[in-house]
């Protein structure tokens, strides 16, 4: 039985040997485009079982070969030809071709004794496959040095060779929404509208580890009215604000509205560059289980449902990084500025890198272990703005007015710079696949400069739950209730006390999955004392927002 199984090792050594030598030979044969269509079209068939080499009918029955065929694989099953009954041994290769053949045969002979049912096993079928062997001993001296070489060259391809590829990624928003006071009047002077935003990314990698995003972006989503129109309590209303409401300027007009580059630094570290839209979420984990979209249209209606507010405070450009410090344990830290671009110290426009213009600095230890239902987020960020405090880079606000702004006694914004020094923790349980909760809470101290009352505390927190595949895999079922940034007591710049009412957000929303690229998700979205005003009736906003990916 060894003496078999050795003669067996051997000639399958060879046989393999004779397959590849016939592919080289078969290269080298192929000399126009026209042969190689041609022959590549005729491989396309699928191959279908041959039950005997009589049926192939391109090979004569007079040739040794053909005998070895016919009784091997009628004994054994072990070859197959193509559905219209030829070998195709009449192209350059028959002789390999042939070869392949008694390759597949010798595989089931081994099967055979690798199962101890050598019996079955004809010494006079392994004579013919030593025969074979000898038969093609100077093709395979030959081929042996190339095939090794080749090996070599292949192993080297496969281990540096990336093709830079760009694809297209794609998000539509259509969304039809109306508001209502909460007496069901509208005294706010707002009507139904049909709002939309596009956004169209060119996601490239150079190594396949890395990512390149170019983001066009346009939309319309004009926010409601608050009926105070013109005061910094009333007039637009911040809270609430959707996700189809963050556009490139509104009008449609298109502009590029992120631009940024992922990469890593071994294995260990992980780095975020954006030259322009950057915000400290792209980058940090948040902790929010299943109501992080990245203020996309498949998740909740507003960006306050989305994630804690903290991540919202600066934006721009600048870099950000994580560091893996195992144990699920992630480190991770970023500076952004506002108006990079400008080159201009001093006037409306002044920024830079390193300037005027507005920045913030994020430093954060996350806590998410591999198939762990837990995260955990604690979150520290110290920012100077020169607009609305809770913006990213949306120019709006989440939160009331008195959160982002500092007004006279009247209420009016003064348009005053801010320093803010912020702690906020996140944290999301999966209790099961098809349940999610999670909260957050941050406080904010913020110095409105020029006005001379000192910090001004600023706080926000909520609490979400989320069903993912309600009903049908991709649904999602989420309601949250929170309180949106809002200026816990304090002074105007007057020395007078600004509202004390909270402005409580509480969001439900269920997005029907229709297929794999469109989503239909009606909602409701109640935001009491709009603009930190008690005085403001309630403000009900309903939607429902229809999203396309591709």
């Amino acid at each position: 039985m060894n003496k078999v199984l050795q003669h067996s090792l051997v000639i399958g050594s060879a046989a393999l040997g004779v397959v590849l030598a016939g592919s080289a030979a078969k290269a080298e044969q192929i000399t126009s485009l026209d042969q190689l269509t041609q022959y590549s079209r005729e491989g396309q068939a699928a191959q279908g079982q041959v039950t005997s080499v009589s049926q192939l009918s391109d090979v004569k029955p007079t040739d040794w070969a053909f005998q070895a065929l016919q009784s091997l694989v009628e004994r054994y099953g072990c070859i197959a030809g193509y559905p219209d009954r030829t070998y195709r041994g009449n192209r350059a290769l028959t002789r390999y071709e042939f070869a392949a053949g008694l390759n597949a045969c010798l595989d089931r002979v081994n099967e055979l004794i690798a199962a101890a049912t050598s019996n079955l096993v004809k010494k006079e079928d392994l004579a013919t496959l030593q025969k074979l062997q000898e038969q093609f001993a100077a093709e395979l001296a030959t081929l042996r040095g190339r095939v090794d070489a080749l090996d070599s060259k292949v192993a080297t391809l496969e281990k540096q060779q990336f093709s830079t590829t760009t694809k297209l990624a794609g998000e539509v928003q259509f969304a039809v929404s109306d508001e209502f006071s909460a007496r069901g009047i509208d005294d706010r002077g707002n009507n139904t509208v049909f709002q939309d935003r596009v956004r169209l990314s060119l996601n490239t990698s150079f190594t396949g580890k890395d990512l390149l995003v170019t983001r066009l972006a346009a939309g319309n989503g004009n926010r409601f009215q608050d009926f105070q129109s013109g005061a910094v309590n009333g007039g637009d209303i911040s809270e609430g604000q959707m996700t189809v409401n963050t556009n490139a300027g509104g009008g449609n007009g298109v502009a590029v509205d992120w631009l940024a580059y992922y990469g890593n630094y071994g294995e260990k570290i992980k780095f975020y560059i954006p030259a322009t839209g950057g915000l400290h979420y792209d980058y940090a984990p948040t902790a929010a289980g299943a109501m992080d979209a990245g203020d996309g249209g498949t998740g909740p209606l507003s960006l306050f449902a989305q994630r804690n507010p903290i991540y919202g405070i600066g934006g721009g450009s600048g870099i950000g990084a994580n560091f893996d410090l195992g144990g699920g344990l992630t480190l991770s830290g970023g500076y952004l500025a506002d108006n990079a671009n400008s080159p201009n110290s001093t006037g409306a426009n002044k920024g830079g890198l390193f300037g005027a213009g507005g920045s913030s600095t994020l430093a954060q230890i996350a806590y998410a272990p591999t198939n762990s239902p837990f995260q955990l987020a604690l979150t520290y960020v110290s920012a100077f703005s020169r607009g609305a405090i809770f913006d990213g880079t949306t120019a709006i606000g989440i939160g009331s007015p008195l959160a982002n702004a500092q007004v006279d006694g009247f209420g009016n914004n003064l348009g005053l710079s801010s320093k803010t020094t912020a702690l906020g923790a996140s944290a999301a349980f999966k209790v099961s696949p098809q349940l999610v909760v999670n909260g957050f809470v941050s406080r904010a101290n913020v110095n409105f400069l020029g006005d001379n009352q000192g910090n001004q505390k600023i706080w926000t927190y909520g609490a979400g739950i989320a069903l993912p595949d309600f009903g049908k895999q991709g649904n999602l079922l989420g309601i949250m209730v929170g309180a949106e940034p809002y200026r816990a007591g304090g002074r105007s710049a007057a020395n007078t006390r600004v509202g004390r009412s909270i402005p409580f957000h509480v969001e439900g929303f269920y997005k029907y999955q229709l297929n794999d690229k469109v989503s239909v998700t009606p909602g409701l979205i109640w935001v009491t004392n709009p603009g930190q005003n008690s005085s403001n009736e309630d403000a009900l906003i309903g939607t429902v927002r229809t999203t396309f990916t591709f």
